[in-house]
């Protein structure tokens, strides 16, 4: 359920993430795309605007600025003006780049996209031109940066690796940063480069001993040598990464298919997404490692990481371009799924304490009023029908607390309920009018309308404000009490005794 994603994400806290890979500057240059070129056949575009963005690794440390993490970069950029733009995006996102260092030996690595318009509308990009070396850095390049990682990572609860093959990540600082990770405890997670044709995993042995890798379907099925075309394929590959290579966890990214995981106590499990709108697929790897190591670092279990990575992905790839996904949009992607979750499973109303709680927050998120009434309901009639009814005309949404056996006897007698809760619960729920029912052990419903802060607090008309529990609550907080007029003639307890009456007497 989307519940427990929707406590995790609220629950993430503010983990130290160090982040080490190639550090890259995104260009975007946007125009309308008009018309054929005169002077050659290809697209003419009228450029209107620039914008830079943080790529590659920085790209995921600016991912989890935007998440809530605290994050540090280690990297290597240029001596030049991008490096210094480079730098002034990272301290306006507060991201420690104490890590970043300068090799003049090589220019910082840009990437410049022409987005083209057709028509005004639909951006496309047209075209992708890099500015890069990817040589591996030398030796007194790879000795200093082994030294900021160690002096970063001991503040570190997770390390994420971002490699895009500019030359940053050798094997020799990966061995020696992931080598120190382990001796302290810290989980490493890794985005890897894709393995060169015909050379098997060897491309990635340099992550030996990693915690976790994020391959994709391709990458991983050049790592084992075989096509990746079922999901049992991706849990076998991911298994026999996961022992190659000494890791805690293999996961293998099935775009639309979600993820696969082979975990070292023996779980294989699929792990599928829902369908999105594709709008563009950069960064949505990124975002999975990002989420992934914040999830982790929190303290979540792989499973849960993985689902809530698979949601974060899923709102990236909507999104033109690499773009932030933030804790609130993950939370209202989560309650919209629980809400069609809800809608989806038969029984879905009768619901605990806890669910109510996170489905009534999706709900009030989304614009609904909610009303709470309260009763034992043991045998319903007319005057309960139309008592709910009227509750529901109240709001959006109508919460039923409905006293447990233990409750109902504690209030009636030993001889009641005559139905009991499950029953109970159950004839509610089929009402149209009611939209939730919970049940409550207490002498009164006072802590759950605490928990629920309905905006109406409904009542029967046999009531004064006075004697309602909670009206002096809801109304702290602005919200209203509303006594429903009651169909005359009707009351469970002389129904009971009716029907006590008509029972056949026993003849001594």
């Amino acid at each position: 359920m989307s519940a427990d994603l929707i406590h995790l994400v609220q629950h993430l806290g503010q983990p130290d993430v160090l982040v080490v890979g190639d550090v890259m500057l995104d260009r975007y240059i946007f125009g309308d795309a008009e018309r054929i070129s005169q002077e050659a056949p290809v697209v003419l575009l009228r450029a209107d605007r620039r914008e830079e963005r943080l790529g590659g690794a920085s790209s995921v440390a600016t991912m989890l600025r935007a998440l809530g993490a605290r994050t540090a970069l280690a990297g290597v950029v240029g001596a030049d003006a991008d490096a210094a733009r480079i730098r002034r995006l990272l301290t306006d996102l507060n991201i420690d780049h104490d890590c970043v260092l300068v090799d003049a030996n090589r220019p910082s690595t840009v990437k410049e996209r022409y987005i083209g318009r057709a028509q005004a509308r639909h951006p496309q990009q047209m075209l992708r031109v890099d500015f890069e070396v990817r040589d591996p850095l030398d030796a007194a390049i790879e000795e200093r940066m082994k030294q900021a990682v160690e002096s970063r990572i001991r503040r570190a609860d997770v390390l994420l690796i971002s490699d895009y093959d500019k030359g940053v990540c050798t094997p020799g600082l990966l061995q020696h940063v992931i080598g120190l990770a382990r001796s302290l405890g810290r989980r490493v997670l890794v985005d890897p480069i894709r393995c060169k044709p015909g050379q098997g995993d060897s491309s990635f042995a340099k992550y030996r001993g990693c915690s976790s890798m994020t391959p994709n379907r391709l990458e991983a099925g050049l790592a084992v040598g075989k096509t990746l075309a079922t999901i049992d394929d991706a849990l076998s590959a991911a298994d026999e990464l996961r022992q190659r290579l000494d890791m805690e966890a293999g996961i293998v990214t099935l775009d639309k298919d979600g993820m696969a995981l082979a975990h070292r106590d023996g779980r294989r499990k699929h792990f599928p997404t829902r369908p999105r709108q594709v709008y563009d697929i950069t960064g949505a790897g990124d975002m999975v490692l990002c989420v992934l190591g914040m999830a982790l670092a929190a303290g979540a279990d792989y499973d849960a990481a993985i689902r809530l990575a698979n949601v974060a992905g899923g709102l990236e790839v909507e999104k033109l371009g690499v773009a932030p996904v933030t804790r609130d949009e993950i939370l209202r992607d989560l309650r919209h799924g629980m809400l069609a979750e809800r809608e989806s499973r038969p029984g879905s109303k009768i619901v605990d304490r806890a669910t109510l709680v996170q489905e009534i927050e999706a709900l009030r998120c989304g614009g609904k009023r909610i009303g709470f009434t309260n009763g034992c309901f043991d045998l319903l009639h007319a005057g309960h029908v139309q008592y709910l009814q009227e509750a529901k005309a109240q709001a959006d949404i109508l919460i039923v607390g409905l006293n447990s056996d233990a409750g109902v006897r504690s209030l009636k007698g030993p001889e009641r309920p005559i139905n009991p809760e499950a029953a109970r619960a159950e004839v509610l729920a089929a009402l149209a009018c009611v939209d939730y029912v919970t049940l409550f052990d207490e002498p009164t419903p006072l802590e759950l309308i605490r928990l629920i802060r309905p905006d109406v607090l409904i009542k029967g008309a046999d009531y004064r404000k006075d004697q309602v529990v909670g009206a002096d609550f809801v109304e702290s907080y602005g919200g209203k009490v509303y006594l429903a007029p009651l169909k005359a003639g009707f009351s469970t307890t002389a129904l009971a005794e009716r029907l006590a009456e008509s029972r056949p007497r026993r003849v001594a």
